[in-house]
């Protein structure tokens, strides 16, 4: 089958002027060779697409694929991550992962909270803020977390996300506004363990691959999965995997989540406890990196001993099984079994 690989590939946009910041999302060349390799072993033919520009220039040449392998990130504006899927959909060309609906929705935390209440799921309590003048009806018990709206990998997040008064609020939504040109999302802070829960498979078939912890080692910025630390996880941060009784809890609210918004294929779900230990979901990540060792949902899948290639086949299956294209979850399979055998 030949499949298609849209992404947005992090130097292209460093050597056109965009910052280390603003580049963050973005993947890195070994991400692209790690799939397409997992893609040709698992008996696909790979064609690299590339960004959104580059998908809607082959497409106008005439070019098709039976399955795009989507991880693009996109970007501009808060819809960004839905740009890929839904000019795929203009076309009906398949993809991996999320529709453009969730892929618009996640990115966009406060919308996201808002569904998560309507499912009747936990969430830290929060405010909204596009402009300054909001933040007198902002009324929530201190400490608070503020941090952009729609920013991934802890882009805005730092040490000082964690605002103990309105003064250290206010000077954090003032630079949070000018610098990310987008409204400030403010949420009650949680002290509590952080989790990450890996979900694979759509719908009815979706299930929890497990639960990593993240904790933070010392010389990390504190209390926070910031950027920094998630830049340079490999020092500052560990991951475990965990199987307590709190971490069944968190596999529970994060399948909850995933199947009531609709996630699709493969992504992750992400929580914190309060000072009581009981967990709220943060986010929800439909479109979770693919790195096979810095990337949160790999790094489940390796502390699983699950290798990454069993991964990639899972997501294509999955997908296989949803769009019904002939023969995806038929030759991987086969494939994958004649491998183990």
């Amino acid at each position: 089958m030949r499949v298609g690989l849209t992404y947005d590939l992090r130097r292209d946009y460093l050597e056109a002027g965009y910052s280390l910041e603003e580049t963050a999302e973005f993947d890195r060349p070994d991400t692209i060779d790690a799939l397409e390799g997992a893609l040709r072993k698992l008996g696909h033919e790979t064609d690299r697409i590339g960004n959104a520009p580059s998908l809607i220039r082959r497409l106008a040449a005439g070019d098709r694929w039976e399955l795009v392998f989507n991880i693009a990130e996109g970007l501009h504006g808060i819809g960004r991550e839905a740009q890929v899927p839904a000019i795929l959909d203009v076309y009906d060309i398949p993809t991996t992962f999320s529709d453009p609906v969730l892929m618009g929705l996640s990115l966009h935390k406060g919308m996201t909270k808002l569904a998560l209440r309507g499912l009747g799921l936990p969430t830290p309590d929060f405010a909204v803020v596009a402009t300054m003048d909001e933040l007198d009806a902002v009324d929530l018990p201190y400490p608070l977390f503020a941090k952009p709206i729609a920013e991934g990998t802890s882009k805005g997040i730092d040490a000082r996300s964690k605002v103990a008064d309105p003064r250290e609020l206010v000077a954090r939504v003032e630079e949070l506004l000018a610098r990310y040109r987008q409204p400030a999302l403010i949420e009650t802070f949680l002290p509590g363990r952080e989790f990450t829960v890996g979900i694979l498979g759509t719908g009815s078939r979706a299930r929890a691959l497990g639960v990593i912890e993240v904790a933070l080692n010392a010389g990390a910025e504190p209390e926070v999965y910031s950027y920094e630390n998630k830049e340079r996880c490999e020092e500052l941060v560990t991951y475990t995997l965990a199987e307590d009784a709190l971490a069944d809890e968190c596999a529970e609210l994060a399948l909850k989540c995933w199947r009531g918004l609709g996630g699709r294929d493969a992504g992750r779900v992400d929580l914190r406890a309060d000072a009581q230990g009981r967990p709220s979901i943060i986010e929800i990540n439909p479109l979770a990196g693919l790195h096979p060792e810095h990337s949160d949902l790999p790094i489940l899948c390796n502390l699983k001993g699950i290798p990454y290639l069993e991964l990639i086949r899972e997501i294509v299956e999955s997908a296989g099984e949803r769009v019904a294209v002939g023969g995806i979850a038929r030759s991987t399979t086969a494939l994958a079994s004649s491998e183990r055998g």
